[in-house]
């Protein structure tokens, strides 16, 4: 795990640092850990590169936990966010941004720990992932990491959320069966196929996924893509 720790207090900064410390010695885990004093400085660094844990302390000076988590999530997904304050006030705030927990101050081992434990269970478990072969190569996309599919002639383009793209020579009809198996994934267009849980902004003149690409979409489909949406948010926010 790759785990970023923001707190203006030092005090506190430096205890939930000594506690992932104990964490990692006594679980023989190893755990990355860069601390930041701002949500600014944590964002600029967030934004080179790829956390997996975000422990967010929301009431800072300038700009807040519950604001930087906000920008993050519009580039970072996948990554988990842990809030922590000294006020349940903003608990129900939380959900906008899918917050893994909501933890009270002062953090200790018997709550942080479970936590810990089970994202490192799941760090170990292999993704769910599509395989590509491009340039002679066997690689494989996680679903979650996979933005949209573009076929343009008869070669296709992977997008990822981190900016990357695969390229593949073949067909669309390769892969759709088992993209469109899976509720995340909608067609939108003939020449793409969307991962919908990455989309910012909807609309009959197109979409924007929280990556910044435009793309458009069929007016054919958009009354029953709509619908769709709207289905799989709700699911999201039930889970």
């Amino acid at each position: 795990m790759y785990i970023a720790v923001c707190d203006d207090q030092t005090e506190e900064l430096g205890s939930l640092t000594e506690l992932i410390g104990a964490w990692e010695e006594d679980r023989g885990t190893p755990v990355r850990v860069k601390s930041f004093r701002s949500a600014a400085a944590l964002l600029d660094a967030a934004r080179h590169e790829r956390f997996t844990l975000y422990l967010l302390d929301i009431m800072m000076p300038g700009l807040n936990g519950m604001d930087a988590a906000r920008e993050i999530r519009g580039f970072d997904k996948a990554a988990d966010i842990i809030f922590l304050t000294s006020s349940p006030g903003f608990a129900y705030d939380s959900y906008s941004v899918k917050a893994l927990e909501y933890l009270l101050k002062p953090i200790r081992a018997k709550t942080l720990y479970p936590i810990l434990d089970r994202l490192e269970l799941r760090e170990r478990r292999p993704q769910e992932a599509l395989t590509l072969r491009t340039g002679g190569i066997i690689v494989r996309v996680p679903f979650s990491q996979l933005t949209y599919v573009e076929v343009n002639g008869k070669h296709l383009y992977f997008n990822l959320a981190d900016g990357q793209v695969r390229e593949v020579v073949g067909s669309m009809k390769e892969y759709e069966d088992t993209l469109l198996a899976r509720p995340e994934f909608m067609r939108i267009h003939r020449s793409y196929i969307v991962n919908m849980l990455q989309i910012e902004e909807l609309s009959p003149a197109g979409l924007r996924t929280f990556s910044g690409r435009e793309l458009p979409v069929s007016r054919l489909l958009y009354p029953q893509l709509q619908k769709d949406y709207m289905k799989l948010l709700f699911a999201q926010r039930e889970e």
